[in-house]
């Protein structure tokens, strides 16, 4: 989750010092951000997920997590110690790169420099790079770099290409860039329900990643309990079930709370968000990843809670669904999230590159969970190759596979929780807990067992 130029969160120079650093973090916002739209026209605005944590910025070059420790006192992790963190490299070597699957990512605006930026990103860590289909949904204004709005987009835009390519290799991106305009009453969520639909009826896609949000409470009618307003958006999520598309969405970096319609300030109380609450959604939850230089382990996987907090929590809106049936004493009778996490913490945030910002061409470290719902868009991606079919709809599949041993699902309880902004949250224990759902994967083992449950479903 990235929006190092919207000023609503922190950027770093390299040459800031670690104490800058520290000073600058302390008054982060936070992700699945909720701005209020304008007073005549009653909608949830739909933001990216973005953390606003943004810890290093515009470097030349990206650093060894050695070197980022040493400057500024945290870890910074490159798709190569991913690969090997998650175990992709056998899978790399058998041929399993995504090809020939597609993995469509939804932001607004999108970010004029994308193709440039992954082409750069590809090069520096000696990766294949693969051509950016871009679909302009809507009249997309043109770019401009002094739009906060614009740039807080491109940033996630960014992002979320970057680490969906950095695990899947060989599969196609199509982004598609949806035009918000509030002053005409829009708000984003219906355009960009309207974009996946349409791309779900051609055919386009085989997994929808969503690194965006609005928390449940914000919807029209939901404090009378009329949740009319979102269930209405649910038409593209039906749609990609019927036509085996698996639909992904970060579960948002407010912990066990989220923001309140000013975008400014956190409810004092659990809520959750949509649309990573959606049962026809998988949710995808953070962790923060332990490693040397080389990717591998130093310590176990933890929950994400830095500068924000893994997103989790039950629904308001929606109730337990089947697949969670066997949860049912951690869930309770509604929908938990998430359903699984991937690296999304701050201290331990990825590399990426992005000059969409001529003021601030270079190298970030970013975090949040708006990274790790791209990084399991390429598992899915790896997986549906593996199955040499779409597998659609994969939660059932998820919480089956739980249950055994050597399926690459990986439990995450080290004790650590998601609690944040004064709101308790939840510890990661043994088995399914609500801070980073059924755990973590193991690569080569995950999404092979993922392409044999689908044969079987």
């Amino acid at each position: 989750m990235h929006i190092a130029r919207t000023g609503r969160g922190v950027a770093a120079s390299a040459a800031a010092t670690a104490a800058l650093v520290a000073a600058a973090l302390a008054t982060t916002s936070q992700a699945g951000v909720t701005l209020a739209a304008p007073a005549a026209v009653p909608h949830t605005k739909a933001v990216p997920a973005i953390a606003g944590h943004t810890l290093v910025h515009g470097v030349a070059s990206p650093l060894s997590s050695e070197q980022c420790q040493a400057k500024w006192h945290i870890n910074c992790y490159n798709p190569l110690q991913y690969r090997t963190a998650y175990n992709l490299n056998p899978l790399y070597r058998k041929g399993i790169t995504g090809k020939g699957r597609t993995i469509v990512i939804v932001d607004s605006f999108g970010s004029p420099t994308v193709q440039h930026d992954l082409d750069v990103y590809s090069r520096q860590f000696g990766l294949p790079s693969t051509k950016v289909k871009v679909v302009k949904w809507g009249h997309v204004p043109a770019f401009d770099p002094k739009n906060s709005d614009m740039t807080g987009w491109a940033g996630e835009t960014t992002l979320d290409v970057e680490m969906a390519h950095a695990v899947a290799p060989g599969a196609k991106i199509v982004l598609v860039e949806t035009a918000v305009s509030e002053t005409e009453g829009t708000t984003g969520l219906p355009e960009m329900m309207s974009a996946e639909k349409h791309l779900i009826d051609q055919g386009v896609g085989d997994v929808i990643t969503q690194s965006f949000g609005a928390t449940e409470n914000t919807f029209p009618g939901f404090n009378r309990g009329d949740f009319s307003s979102i269930k209405k958006l649910r038409y593209a999520f039906q749609a990609a079930n019927r036509k085996h598309v698996t639909v992904l969405a970060s579960s948002g970096d407010g912990g066990a709370t989220d923001m309140k319609a000013d975008g400014k300030h956190y409810y004092n109380k659990r809520v959750n968000s949509w649309p990573s609450s959606d049962p026809l959604v998988t949710s995808i939850g953070g962790t923060q990843l332990h490693l040397n230089d080389k990717g591998d382990r130093v310590k176990p996987d933890s929950v994400y809670n830095d500068y924000g907090a893994g997103g989790g929590g039950q629904s308001h809106v929606f109730t337990r669904p089947g697949f969670q049936d066997g949860v049912k004493n951690i869930v309770g009778t509604r929908r938990g999230t998430p359903d699984v996490s991937m690296a999304a913490a701050v201290n331990g945030g990825a590399w990426i590159y992005s000059s969409y910002d001529p003021t601030a061409t270079g190298w970030d470290v970013t975090g949040g969970t708006s990274e790790a719902s791209p990084l399991f868009s390429g598992i899915i991606a790896l997986a549906d190759q593996a199955a040499g079919h779409r597998l659609g709809n994969i939660n059932q599949a998820l919480y089956n596979l739980a249950k055994h041993r050597d399926t690459g699902v990986v439990d995450v309880n080290d004790g650590t929780n998601n609690s944040y902004e004064g709101v308790t949250g939840y510890k990661a224990v043994k088995g399914y807990d609500m801070a980073t759902g059924v755990g973590t994967v193991d690569a080569l083992h995950f999404v092979n067992a993922l392409a044999e449950a689908s044969h079987h479903s």
